[in-house]
């Protein structure tokens, strides 16, 4: 399973290339260099870092996710999880222990499992 995570420069980074791609590098250049107070080198570095872990590539100057951002989150968020608690019911079982869950979270939490029982 490959393993999703990014610093927080790379997270930074990352947000401003799916806020706007599809987007030339001459552009995310100018953006990173307004945004984040960064070189042409440095943006260049950290892209080539991203197309390493496969998450953006440079086609021809136009740069493009391999994955969405709500993708790339629920992959994170999945990891955390299994890596943490072990499986999701006790993930849940650990997070209802300290915070009761209103009858609305209730349903949808149920909705969700309907939603993905396999069958």
């Amino acid at each position: 399973m490959k393993e999703y995570k990014l610093t927080d420069m790379e997270g930074k980074f990352a947000d401003i290339i799916w806020d706007h791609e599809p987007i030339p590098s001459g552009t995310l250049v100018k953006l990173c260099e307004a945004e984040l107070d960064w070189k042409k080198s440095t943006t260049y570095t950290m892209l080539k870092r991203l197309e390493g872990k496969k998450i953006f590539e440079n086609d021809n100057g136009m740069v493009k996710s391999l994955i969405t951002k709500d993708d790339f989150y629920a992959e994170q968020s999945k990891q955390f999880v299994e890596q943490t608690f072990g499986s999701l019911p006790k993930f849940l079982a650990a997070f209802s222990r300290s915070k009761k869950m209103s009858d609305k979270e209730i349903d949808e939490l149920q909705r969700l499992i309907n939603e993905h029982k396999e069958g």
